[in-house]
């Protein structure tokens, strides 16, 4: 009797684990590549090194990023078909730094605000199947993994 709840305690503490593990080496989310380090979103907030937010008031914001209509205005630009061929695109490994979008604002994670008007600390320009506009900004907002603080005179 007791190695059947041995048993039947390990089984989902085993089915959770090949869960996440598999979530963290998908390559389905969206990623980037910089130099050695890629930066890939994450569903599973607990792993995530690094933490976003939006906001819909410029007020809360810690971060602006502006969407622009010309990728050579932009700081970071994303244009892709698809899924990448190249082999090992984003693949994860030790320096891959997870990014979850949180729900909830909070003090320890960059509050993003996405508008077209500037100013803003970074300008993206997303032409993508694969990213959405707010993903290309948490990306980009966790690959610097610095908290802007704006100036109530920026606003």
């Amino acid at each position: 009797m007791l190695r059947f709840k041995i048993l039947a305690s390990v089984v989902p503490l085993l089915a959770a684990a090949v869960f996440a593990r598999s979530e963290i080496g998908s390559v389905s989310h969206p990623c980037i590549a910089i130099g050695e380090t890629s930066v890939e979103l994450t569903s599973l907030f607990w792993t995530a090194g690094v933490q976003v937010a939006f906001t819909e008031d410029p007020a809360q914001a810690t971060v602006r990023v502006q969407i622009t209509e010309n990728a050579d205005a932009a700081d970071f630009a994303v244009v892709d078909d698809g899924i990448s061929d190249e082999p090992g695109a984003c693949e994860a490994n030790a320096a891959t730094r997870l990014v979850a979008i949180s729900a909830n604002p909070g003090h320890d994670r960059a509050v993003i605000y996405l508008s077209t008007d500037g100013p803003a600390d970074y300008r993206i320009y997303v032409r993508s199947k694969t990213f959405s506009q707010r993903e290309a900004a948490a990306l980009i907002v966790g690959a610097r993994g610095v908290h802007h603080h704006l100036q109530a005179a920026a606003l």
